[in-house]
């Protein structure tokens, strides 16, 4: 390599580190604002084809369909996260801000009396509790309620501008989605032929984990919701999110959330909704979560439900509400690439194209090498495949 290579080789690695480094706060936008664009793509293409008749340029058509795929989706997807995103802002910040000392101790009293503990010793609690409750703590405790609502506040402005962000670059990947993939592909250094086979695998491998895994869970969640709000359940919207989570667990499931819901209204007073929830759950749910995922994963299951699993956890953890989402899909597409290029260039046995490609490579290698193309004991031809 010359000085003049290995400097613009530095220099693209400068500017892709500066192109990283602004692009990474928006990145959970950004990789959601391309997964809905690949679940809108087919819609995109059907819905251009079906407007062939409309005197308008294809590109006038093409950006007509994409604004309204965009509004759709900002309805269907984008809306309701946002939505689930302030309910659980606002139960964390009422839980802050409505605590009542007084009001805990209390109940706490109400409960040592109903456990059948002493006068003296509920006092004694009563005692040690309001001796941990002085003036500064009762100020610290202020100060992280002030802290934590500046944070969720600041955190409402970035998800404001992110969603903005994310409406923006689906409009623009679902009018010039297919130049960004051609443009890709002509830039990656990888072989044609590998690199068509791994566009394939990725696209079979992100349906898969979207259709077993992401709708499987949507239904569940939104199931469920409806289940709890039918019984009179309180915070139906936390809990419906939570029971979309829980649903990627595998042999676990939402029931985590409706099964405990039916014992708290047995223990409150309300056997007949607890007994409606608790036939709700296995008629509905539960035939939802054997029959739907099985159909599913059956035809073409992505990946594994415990990688699934992972991909979730790790993707709240990494992405925040999107890694819920985006998690999966990430962890498929990195077993995309592995099987392409362990069919490329490993051990496992290549598919089709691959094979295909080997096959018109090899007869031509063969003779580079050596000159020979037929059996040198019979002089009958090599059989290449």
């Amino acid at each position: 390599m010359d000085v003049r290579t290995g400097f613009f080789a530095l220099l693209l690695v400068i500017l892709g580190y500066i192109a990283a480094l602004m692009v990474f706060p928006l990145f959970p936008y950004v990789m959601a604002a391309g997964l809905l664009a690949f679940v809108l793509y087919p819609t995109q293409k059907r819905l251009e084809a079906t407007l062939d008749s409309v005197p308008l340029a294809e590109r006038h058509r093409s950006k007509l369909v994409a604004l309204v795929l965009t509004a759709v989706a900002m309805v269907a997807a984008v809306v309701p996260l946002f939505v689930f995103s302030v309910i659980v802002f606002q139960t964390v910040f009422s839980f802050l801000s409505e605590f009542d000392g007084p009001a805990a101790l209390d109940e706490l009293e109400a409960l040592g009396r109903d456990l059948g503990l002493e006068d003296e010793t509920i006092a004694d609690l009563q005692g040690q509790i309001r001796s941990t409750l002085e003036p500064d703590v009762i100020t610290d405790a202020i100060d992280i309620v002030v802290g934590e609502s500046l944070r969720l506040l600041n955190m409402g402005i970035e998800m404001g501008i992110g969603l903005l962000v994310l409406v923006f670059l689906l409009y623009y990947l679902l009018v010039d989605g297919d130049t960004f993939v051609e443009w890709v592909g002509a830039v990656a250094p990888i072989d044609p032929v590998v690199r068509d086979e791994l566009f394939d695998e990725v696209n079979v491998v992100t349906w898969a984990v979207i259709k077993s895994h992401v709708l499987v869970a949507l239904a569940e969640g939104i199931l469920g919701g409806i289940g709890l709000w039918l019984v009179g359940v309180s915070n139906v919207p936390l809990w419906t999110m939570v029971m979309i989570v829980v649903s990627f667990l595998p042999a676990i499931g939402v029931w985590l959330v409706w099964g405990p819901a039916v014992g708290y209204l047995f223990a409150t007073g309300e056997p007949m909704l607890a007994t409606v929830l608790l036939l709700y759950g296995i008629a509905v749910l539960s035939i939802v979560d054997n029959y739907l995922r099985a159909i599913f994963v059956d035809r073409s299951s992505g990946l594994h439900p415990a990688v699934v699993l992972i991909g979730v956890i790790g993707g709240i953890y990494l992405l925040g509400i999107m890694g819920l989402f985006l998690g999966p899909v990430l962890l498929a597409v990195f077993k995309a690439g592995l099987n392409v290029f362990g069919e490329a260039y490993g051990n496992l046995e290549p598919r089709e194209a691959l094979a295909e490609a080997a096959r018109d490579e090899q007869p031509m290698v063969q003779q580079q090498l050596d000159g020979v193309g037929t059996d040198p004991d019979d002089g009958t031809d090599v059989e290449t495949g």
